[in-house]
């Protein structure tokens, strides 16, 4: 690619996420109007989670990893004074696409014959709030790169809070994706006891009259999403722990996602909790590697999503996400708390110094 062409992509890319950002949209609008009547409310800082107490969680609580043998690079130097709590932008839905890679062009959204793309320039917005897009290392079908054309190779998505994956997704299919899967899904403000999805909020049911009624309408219907146009299944994690992985946006990400992980995985496996990407057991911490999420700055940032239900104990879990931890700031010798505190507990040992936010359905709370 020629100077000028990626000057070209990169001012467009800018004018696209400038116009997007200045302009309303239903989106935004439906996230706050769902908010308010689901009750949600903003917590104040040091109120959307619990902060480790040494009287019930134990002396050493607070305290960093003496054993931890990893270390980031000696010129690893981040900001450590702005603040982070409630500077995050709320978000609907968040999904994570397969391409078996680490890295990215600096915008996913730019990434040639993507699925990242075909969301980037997709007409269809979520009904039910902004989307969250991030590219990930989850493993790529193995028969994507053998039986397909260049831009039609179908891969698959993790969506969340449901934690639905949804495979034989391509670019051409963005749309349907959206409007039947991600619109009709349950989001983060969604509150876990809820009544049946309102009929708009579903797709067309051609076996059903135009003028039915809501009432007869969501008692006709069983299940939010349509025949399955696309197969989904539920992600065997009770927990997933996503790492901000693109150096192209920022060294430091692509340089303490892999320290983190090893020093994450050390900490997991003598507990039985560990999962590689193709680990496919019940239950368990699934990790992967995410692209950018906004505030490398803040290096490293980690988001950790955890199915309501999942104890202490490490019980396999199969609902929805009741909450999601996003810290930043985090380096290897934090690994051994957040485990045994934030991961499986849903305390935050250092709030001040790293939560940036979050959600927690099972209290109707909120960051943003």
């Amino acid at each position: 690619m020629s100077r000028r062409t990626q000057m070209s992509a990169s001012i467009s890319s800018f004018l696209r996420k400038g116009t997007d950002f200045l302009t309303p949209n239903a989106s935004s609008a439906n996230l706050a109007a769902s908010g308010k009547s689901n009750g949600f409310a903003k917590a104040a800082e040091g109120g959307l989670f619990p902060k480790v107490d040494p009287a019930v969680d134990g002396a050493d609580c607070e305290h960093d990893c003496e054993s931890c043998m990893i270390h980031y690079p000696a010129k690893f130097s981040i900001d450590e004074e702005e603040k982070l709590y409630g500077m995050v932008k709320g978000w609907a839905t968040h999904m994570l696409v397969a391409t078996g890679k680490t890295d990215w062009v600096r915008d996913v959204e730019d990434e040639k014959g993507s699925v990242m793309e075909a969301v980037g320039r997709c007409k269809v917005q979520p009904a039910n709030g902004r989307l969250m897009l991030s590219a990930s290392n989850m493993p790529v079908p193995s028969s994507t790169h053998h039986s397909h054309a260049k831009g039609a190779e179908p891969t698959t998505v993790l969506l969340l809070p449901s934690f639905t994956l949804v495979e034989n997704i391509t670019p051409q299919a963005v749309p349907d994706l959206i409007n039947h899967y991600i619109s009709p899904s349950a989001t983060n403000m969604t509150p876990l006891t809820r009544p049946a999805p309102a009929a708009a909020a579903l797709p067309p049911d051609a076996s059903l009259p135009a003028d039915t009624d809501t009432a007869s309408r969501e008692s006709s219907i069983s299940a939010p999403l349509p025949p399955s146009i696309f197969p989904t299944r539920p992600s065997p994690h009770s927990y997933l722990i996503l790492l901000c992985s693109q150096k192209t946006r920022d060294a430091r990400c692509g340089q303490s996602a892999p320290l983190l992980r090893r020093e994450l995985e050390r900490h997991l496996r003598p507990l039985g909790l560990y999962r590689d990407l193709h680990d496919e057991r019940p239950g368990g911490v699934g990790i992967y590697f995410i692209s950018h999420v906004g505030g490398h700055k803040f290096s490293a940032n980690m988001m950790v999503y955890r199915r309501a239900g999942a104890g202490s104990k490490g019980k396999v879990a199969d609902g929805e996400a009741g909450q999601c931890i996003w810290l930043a700031r985090v380096r290897p010798e934090d690994c051994e708390g957040i485990v045994k505190f934030t991961v499986l507990q849903g305390k935050v040992v250092k709030p001040e110094r790293q939560l940036r936010g979050g959600f927690d359905r099972e209290r109707g709370l909120v960051s943003w």
